[in-house]
């Protein structure tokens, strides 16, 4: 969104809370989301809200509209539809968390628009921490990180995949470890920019907003987030001079303590 559209004013909000979603029950995080996005709309007062979560998109962003009438939602979805137009062998991947693998909406993606293509699903138990630390700009082993894409390639089909979307936000932090550790027969698929360009597009057929407008844009996390100097030190790249805590916005801002 930075690059596309530098003109754009993002607050970023991170439930460090509930890390992560991937891994949660679906009743408790419908409703912590439903409530924790009420509140940011009401505090922050957007024009538009992107949901940068599959997890969160699949599972929530119908009730979200429903709770939230007035605010455009743009999801970030498995991107089955773009991996299906991609593949000349008719086999393709995802590579997700456990929620969004195991979710009704990825059945419902490939039957859209991917009837006639295997679809080979895998759940990365560990590789959004993993992608955590790489951002935070620390080493981890390819070994570790093939390890948790390894069933990608166990299946029957695998010989012919030739098209892997990522179905986590996280993801697009090892993208380039993931093109490394595999063939170069395979194109890898991130979303963000199709999500960044819909945002744009969106925000366009909007009236210009005020709201905030002279005030920095933030950094919001639900709670201090692990190794929080070594992240606070890759969020100026990004539009953000620190971290905020969520539950402080009330009053003074106090900085996470490293």
């Amino acid at each position: 969104m930075r690059a596309l559209s530098p003109h754009i004013r993002v607050d970023y909000l991170a439930d460090t809370a509930v890390f992560p979603y991937g891994e949660q029950e679906d009743a408790m995080l419908i409703e912590r989301i439903i409530s924790l996005v009420s509140q940011a709309i009401t505090r922050l007062r957007p024009q538009a809200v992107v949901i940068a979560c599959n997890t969160a998109s699949t599972l929530a962003l119908d009730a979200l509209r429903l709770a939230c009438p007035t605010i455009p939602f743009i999801g970030c979805v498995p991107p089955i539809r773009w991996a299906a137009r991609q593949t000349k062998t008719g086999v393709i991947g995802l590579l997700a968390t456990s929620a969004t693998v195991r979710r009704p909406y990825l059945t419902q993606l490939q039957t859209l628009y991917a009837p006639d293509c295997t679809l080979i699903a895998h759940a990365a138990p560990r590789l959004a921490s993993y992608a955590e630390q790489v951002f935070r700009g620390y080493l981890v082993p390819d070994q570790a990180i093939y390890a948790d894409i390894e069933g990608l390639f166990k299946h029957p089909d695998s010989a012919r995949l030739d098209a892997i979307g990522i179905g986590c936000t996280h993801y697009t932090f090892v993208l380039d470890i993931l093109r490394n550790l595999t063939p170069s027969t395979i194109t890898w698929l991130d979303p963000a920019e199709a999500v960044a360009r819909q945002c744009g597009t969106v925000l366009q057929t909007l009236p210009p907003c005020t709201a905030n407008a002279g005030g920095p844009e933030q950094a919001w996390f639900t709670a201090c987030p692990a190794d929080a100097a070594a992240l606070a030190a890759h969020l100026p790249a990004y539009g953000f001079q620190g971290i905020s805590l969520w539950e402080e916005q009330a009053v003074p801002q106090r900085a996470c303590p490293a």
